[in-house]
C-alpha cells in the first residue's frame, strides 16, 4: 500500500478580500459603537415614553432616556459626518446615515449595512492621493 500525503495547507489566494470581512478603519468602529449607543437611547426614550404616557407610572424613563438620546442624536450626526468624509462615502450614503438617526432604531441596520457592502472599512487607495493609502 503507497503511503499517502497530506495536501499541504496553502490558503486560496483570492484576488480581494470580501467587503464584509475588510479590516474596519477605526472612524468606522466609532461610527459603529455610536450608533448602537444611538439606538440603545431611542428604545430607552421609547420605553421611557410607554412609562410616562400608556402605564402612566413614571416620567423618569423619558427624563433619563430623553437626556441621553439628545446627546447620543448629536453625537452620532457629528461621527456620521466625519466617517462620511473619512470613509469616503457618496453623498447619498451620508444622506441615509443621517436620516437613520430620526426613526427609531434605523441605525442598528444601517451600521450592518455599511460594514456588508465595506463602507466601514479602508478605502481604497486611487493613483497619487496619500489620504486614501491604508494607514494615513
Amino acid at each position: 500500500m503507497p503511503a499517502s500525503t497530506p495536501a499541504p495547507s496553502v490558503p486560496a489566494a483570492s484576488p480581494s478580500v470580501p467587503a464584509d470581512t475588510a479590516p474596519v478603519r477605526p472612524v468606522g468602529r466609532l461610527f459603529a459603537v455610536v450608533a448602537l449607543v444611538e439606538a440603545f437611547t431611542w428604545a430607552g426614550l421609547l420605553v421611557g415614553m410607554v412609562l410616562k404616557h400608556v402605564t402612566q407610572t413614571t416620567e423618569l424613563g423619558v427624563a433619563v432616556f430623553g437626556r441621553l438620546h439628545g446627546g447620543a442624536f448629536l453625537l452620532y450626526t457629528v461621527v456620521a459626518l466625519v466617517a462620511a468624509v473619512r470613509l469616503r462615502w457618496p453623498w447619498w450614503v451620508a444622506g441615509i446615515a443621517l436620516a437613520a438617526a430620526v426613526p427609531p432604531l434605523v441605525t442598528l441596520p444601517l451600521e450592518r449595512w455599511l460594514r456588508r457592502t465595506g463602507r466601514l472599512a479602508r478605502p481604497l487607495p486611487t493613483d497619487g492621493d496619500p489620504a486614501a493609502v491604508p494607514g494615513t
